[in-house]
Formats: C-alpha cells, structure tokens, sequence
C-alpha cells in the first residue's frame, strides 16, 4: 500500500537524519511520478506529500491535476529541452535541471510571468556517461553568475545523478562533490540521492531528495 510505503520512506528518511545529526525539517522529498498516472499524485497527495516530480512536459501536461492541488509544488528533474521552456514554466514551480545559459534565458523570458521569480537549480554532470546531462563542474559557476542576472529566475541549489548502481556507497563521492560546489558557491540546495540511495545523500547534505520506486513500486519497462 502506499501509506506503507511512505511511512517506511519517511522512516528511513529520519534515521538518516539522525545519523547526520539533522533535522527531518531540513529535507524535502519529491515523490516522483513519472511513468505513473494522475491517480498516483491524487492519492500521494491525500496521504500528505506535496512535492511531486516530472521528467517529462508533455507527459505531464496530460495528467497535470486540472483543480488547484493547495500547497503542491511541481518539479521538472528530467533533462528540458529549450521549445519545451514556455510550456514548462507554465506547469512547474521548480525546474532542476537548468544546464546552460541559453536554457536559462528561454525560462527568464518566457510569456508566463509569475507573482515571484521561478526557483531553479543546475544540473551538475559529474560523470563522463554520455547518457547523462548537466553543465561541467568547471561550468558552473559562470552559469549560477549568470542566472543572477535574469530577474524572473531565482537560482536556490544544485542538482546531479550519479552513476546508478546497487551499492549506494558508490553515490557517496559524487554527492560530496556537489556539496562542496555548492558551498564554494554559497548555495542552499541540494537535489540528490533517489530510491536506492538517498540516505547517502542525506548524511552528505541532500536537501531535496527525489524518489519514486520505493513510494509507487517498479516502473513498467
């Protein structure tokens, strides 16, 4: 059931707090819908989370809730392609994986307009699979000098997704590397760590952890 699971989810989120001597407060969990349907998010939110994320725009334009959802956030974590951008800030409040000035600009100057500025993070790439998207380690700090710039995008964090593997102490590196990004660039945020290691995340700082398999079960190939 899903209560069962979000339970045993929020459990292991607080012992890894525990373990890091941090707050539950301090972590968001993104429960990660893609693949699943409208339902899925309908009864996610009934059971208490709020925070939901996407991959894909035109995927959730098909199943975004059509009533208002009161303290729901909608998040893109999956690779934005630049004549998808209007579309997207229509639909979420959270674009983490902004990966190029370019992209960026697309966002700023987007016909939507908001009452507050859109939150955004970079996508940090730190592994050389070529699968894998985000902005070159050395890149970002140029990129986030530039998102300063654009008024009605507000830069709060950084995002990666390190090679998957069963052992999740080989995400442990990749995660301490976007921490120490991040705090060399003063940055609050950090969206790492997924099902089978977000509690390596947590104890490495992950401030937004984005899960899916362990809330709604395996995805259908």
């Amino acid at each position: 059931m899903l209560r069962d699971r979000i339970e045993e989810v929020e459990a292991r989120i607080l012992e890894a707090a525990c373990r890091a001597g941090r707050r539950r407060e301090e972590i968001a969990l993104v429960a990660v819908t893609k693949t699943f349907p409208a339902a899925a998010i309908a009864a996610a939110y009934a059971l208490g989370l709020r925070d939901f994320g996407e991959n894909y725009v035109q995927e959730f334009e098909a199943k975004a809730p059509s009533d208002p959802l009161p303290g729901a956030r909608f998040h893109l974590i999956g690779h934005l392609q630049g004549n998808k951008s209007n579309r997207a800030v229509e639909l979420f409040d959270v674009i983490q994986t902004v990966d190029s000035v370019r992209l960026a600009r697309r966002l700023n100057d987007a016909p939507c307009r908001r009452a507050q500025p859109l939150e955004v993070l970079i996508e940090v790439k730190l592994t050389e699979e070529p699968a894998k998207s985000g902005a070159e380690p050395e890149r970002v700090p140029a990129l986030a000098a530039a998102l300063a710039a654009f008024p009605n995008l507000h830069l709060t964090g950084l995002m990666t997704m390190p090679p998957w593997s069963d052992d999740p102490e080989t995400s442990r590196p990749y995660f301490r590397r976007l921490r120490a990004l991040a705090a060399r660039l003063g940055l609050p945020q950090l969206s790492m760590g997924m099902s089978q290691d977000f509690e390596v995340a947590i104890e490495e700082g992950a401030t937004i952890v984005r899960v899916g398999t362990a809330l709604f079960g395996a995805r259908e190939p």
